[in-house]
């Protein structure tokens, strides 16, 4: 076999590989993301504006719950929800989404339900815009056997 034929041969063998390869992250990458929407109850569900904001913005690094503010955590600020409530956070304009944790209470700017970090509007697809439609669904916890088997029953003895 020719020298021409043998590197030829190794190319192809590698571009399989690395097709490979990248067919099953993408799969376990979808799979990761599916158990995360699985675990989770939607308790409520609000149509709006969101915006971000960032420390400078913020005129300092302190939030509502006392927390540093951190550009590219996946927090939020929302006007009424109680502090530390996990809400799933969707651009109604891509389908991109992410769950936050409320720890700052705004925006201020009427029409507006929620303020997310710069980060977060950076990885949901908004950030040049600043500001865009979204759909927000409060979250909690689904009940898991392990759960339930740690809680005190009420049966007598």
């Amino acid at each position: 076999m020719s020298l021409q034929k043998i590197t030829s041969l190794l190319l192809v063998i590698c571009c399989a590989l690395s097709l490979a390869s990248c067919t099953y992250l993408q799969t376990a990458s979808l799979g990761a993301t599916k158990k995360i929407t699985d675990d989770w109850n939607v308790q409520t569900t609000q149509h709006g504006k969101a915006s971000w904001y960032s420390v400078k913005t913020n005129y300092g690094t302190r939030t509502a719950s006392g927390e540093r503010l951190s550009n590219s955590a996946a927090t939020a600020a929302h006007k009424t929800l109680p502090l530390g409530t996990q809400v799933r956070v969707t651009n109604l304009a891509n389908g991109k989404s992410e769950i936050v944790r409320i720890t700052d209470r705004g925006p201020y700017i009427r029409g507006r339900i929620i303020d997310v970090t710069i980060g977060c509007a950076e990885r949901l697809g908004f950030v040049g815009r600043g500001v865009t439609t979204v759909k927000v669904e409060v979250l909690k916890k689904k009940e898991t056997a392990s759960n339930l088997s740690k809680k005190p029953s009420l049966a007598s003895n």
